[in-house]
């Protein structure tokens, strides 16, 4: 059911996944074709917000903070394995795996390569503080509009 809580919480991560997408290309090799990578995002914000943040929303302060840290760690997890993924399917057009099992195993192992890239104050900040700010609007959200 629509609420005001799962529009806060949708439109609040993936605002987070804008900004923090732009944090995290200057991180990745140079020569990097980024493509659809922060449509990618944003759209995992907001599925993320709607459907893991906005409906445990209404607990008082403290679970509204792990609301939004817990929103952000899984918008982020969802966003390794997509992006790993699709490097792992460009990567089998070019005939770079021995086999179908090869190339699924991969999706891990270039996702984990991501995260590695990713895990620098530069980037970890922001999204540890835009999760909390994040959590914060949606228990907001949840108190003013029932």
């Amino acid at each position: 059911m629509p609420t005001g809580a799962r529009l806060t919480a949708a439109l609040s991560l993936a605002l987070l996944a804008f900004l923090v997408s732009f944090l995290v290309m200057p991180q990745m090799p140079e020569g990097t074709d980024f493509g659809y990578f922060v449509h990618v995002n944003v759209v995992l914000g907001l599925l993320c917000g709607w459907v893991f943040m906005g409906r445990r929303a209404g607990g008082g302060l403290v679970p509204a903070i792990n609301n939004g840290l817990t929103g952000m760690a899984v918008m982020v997890l969802w966003a390794l394995f997509i992006q790993g993924t699709w490097e792992m399917f460009r990567l089998a057009m070019r005939h770079r795996y021995g086999g179908p099992f090869e190339a699924l195993s991969q999706i891990f192992v270039i996702a984990l390569e991501y995260f590695f890239v990713i895990a620098v104050p530069s980037v970890l900040i922001p999204l540890v503080i835009g999760g909390v700010l994040a959590g914060l609007a949606t228990e907001n959200a949840s108190r003013r509009w029932r």
